[in-house]
């Protein structure tokens, strides 16, 4: 199942399965899994504050779309994005929904490394 395509699930609280998180973990790259395996991280890096704000407002429409919100650390230059379903106390198929949807804005290309 590509996540690209897929929409949230509104009141999903089914945790994804241990042993399924490395094949959703494969179609997202930039993301790492956190030490407590209760959420997914993106660091993101940009070249400048302006670059930065449009790739947080590129995502908090996106969150809005979907109806599930990430946790944001914004500074300049750079932003952390962390997806968890607190009602499930862990990681849920609508976090890597989201992830993928993330990934897939085009304020992602062309930033640097």
């Amino acid at each position: 199942m590509s996540l690209l395509t897929q929409q949230c699930r509104p009141g999903l609280r089914e945790p994804v399965a241990a042993q399924a998180l490395p094949a959703w973990l494969a179609q997202l790259p930039e993301w790492r899994l956190s030490s407590d395996a209760k959420s997914i991280e993106l660091e993101a890096r940009f070249a400048d504050f302006s670059q930065t704000m449009a790739f947080v407002n590129a995502v908090a429409e996106l969150a809005q779309r979907q109806d599930h919100h990430p946790e944001m650390r914004v500074g300049y230059g750079h932003c952390g994005i962390s997806f968890s379903t607190h009602s499930a106390s862990g990681l849920t198929l609508n976090d890597f929904i989201c992830a993928a949807q993330v990934s897939a804005l085009p304020q992602l290309k062309g930033r640097p490394a």
